[in-house]
């Protein structure tokens, strides 16, 4: 695990004076505010005063109003409370709005507008306003007001389909893939319109929806499906149409061999598990050769390797050329030393647990990742320093909204906006 993580000295943000209004909440919306926050952007999260936001319940508790899953996607955030139900909290959202260049949202289809927060109301109080909407279901179709979740969406875009081995069920991805990849198709969208917005001086409405994205994913397999005109095989963690290529057990682990192309193979029969035979048989001399006799190969392959200890089979790979690995468990890869020197796991001042660990943003810039600015926020942990910041709010009048359960003002405090 990495050390506490430091601000560098000079770190130049590409978003540095954005601000990013998020209403949004679980996971699509709040990872593309993540995503804009890591580029520096003053990201101001808006959560319900009593339960915040729906994952501040989910996965394991760090503090008292975080939890792992929170945490995933709400790094370098401020975070205000205000009930949106309340005309007070929607005054405060329109006396505020000014001072923002993005909003982003994913209530249910009509629930922005029936609370006076849809784009066309938020447009006339800011003309130049980026305003992006994730949904389940694109407005332009009949299931528009149809909730969006994940699972579900695997499943009806095919995700499930391609995933696992022939002989399985349809299998759902680990990871919340489908949310995952719409925050960062959102944030992509925000980014190309803010670019827009500077030579323009136009805002933009953005819609995402889960379901699209989900199609989007697919990639190749999908072309491959509709080339075919049926249900593609399922190979598991084998390659489709490259043999060897995939996950095999080593005599005590798991690890991936990728042969890609005739040469290696060659090698890896002859200098990795000393079985010349196997390539000077016709039925495997060529790839094309070894993809359409599969079933009788890797069955071969699998005894031989199998006989050798995972770490002399890496370095006969590796003295080969040929690209292999170890199939680390999680918690494994997240503690091993290759994880370690990319500095992308760091632990984080805590108000409440002290520290916490969080992963660093995946990009680098001029050769410098950029850092975590602060931990994911307690609830509410801004909404005094925010709004006496950006409307000059006294201490008496955010203690009668408090009194009226418009918004909850801790006593936890960070940064400035």
């Amino acid at each position: 695990m990495s050390s506490q993580a430091e601000l560098p000295d000079e770190m130049d943000f590409p978003l540095e004076g954005v601000r990013v209004l998020d209403l949004s909440r679980v996971l699509a919306g709040p990872l593309c505010g993540q995503v804009l926050a890591d580029f520096g952007a003053a990201v101001i999260k808006v959560e319900h005063p009593a339960r915040g936001d729906d994952t501040r319940d989910w996965g394991m508790r760090v503090g008292k109003t975080e939890t792992t899953y929170f945490n995933s996607v709400n790094r370098s955030k401020r975070s205000i409370t205000l009930d949106l139900q309340t005309p007070e909290a929607v005054q405060i959202i329109y006396d505020m709005l000014p001072q923002f260049d993005v909003v982003i949202s994913n209530f249910k289809h009509g629930g922005a507008d029936k609370m006076g927060l849809g784009y066309d109301k938020l447009k006339s109080i800011k003309p130049d306003l980026i305003y992006c909407t994730v949904a389940g279901y694109s407005s332009h179709t009949p299931e528009v007001k149809r909730p969006g979740y994940d699972l579900v969406i695997q499943a009806e875009a095919g995700l499930m389909a391609v995933n696992g081995d022939q002989d399985m069920p349809p299998l759902k991805f680990g990871v919340a893939v489908v949310d995952m990849m719409t925050g960062m198709y959102a944030a992509q969208a925000v980014l190309a319109a803010l670019f827009r917005r500077e030579r323009t001086g136009r805002g933009r409405r953005i819609e995402m929806a889960l379901y699209d994205c989900g199609l989007t994913i697919n990639g190749y397999c999908g072309l491959d499906a509709l080339q075919l005109g049926h249900e593609p095989k399922r190979y598991g963690n084998n390659h489709p149409s490259i043999v060897p290529y995939g996950l095999f057990e080593a005599a005590d682990g798991p690890l991936i061999i990728a042969v890609g192309n005739n040469s290696q193979f060659e090698k890896f029969c002859r200098q990795v598990i000393a079985r010349p035979d196997i390539v000077e048989d016709p039925r495997y001399a060529t790839n094309v050769e070894r993809s359409r006799n599969r079933a009788s190969l890797l069955p071969i392959l699998s005894e031989a390797v199998a006989s050798f200890e995972r770490d002399v089979l890496l370095q006969r790979l590796a003295a080969c050329g040929i690209p292999s690995g170890r199939a680390a468990g999680l918690h494994e890869a997240l503690v091993s030393e290759r994880t370690q020197q990319t500095g992308m796991v760091q632990t984080v001042a805590h108000a409440e647990a002290g520290s916490t660990t969080v992963f660093a943003p995946p990009y680098r810039l001029d050769g410098q990742r950029l850092p975590v600015r602060c931990a994911p926020p307690v609830l509410g942990e801004g909404t005094r320093e925010v709004l006496q910041q950006l409307l000059a709010m006294s201490d008496e009048q955010l203690q009668q909204l408090q009194q009226r359960g418009v918004l909850t003002v801790p006593e936890v405090s960070s940064t400035s906006v």
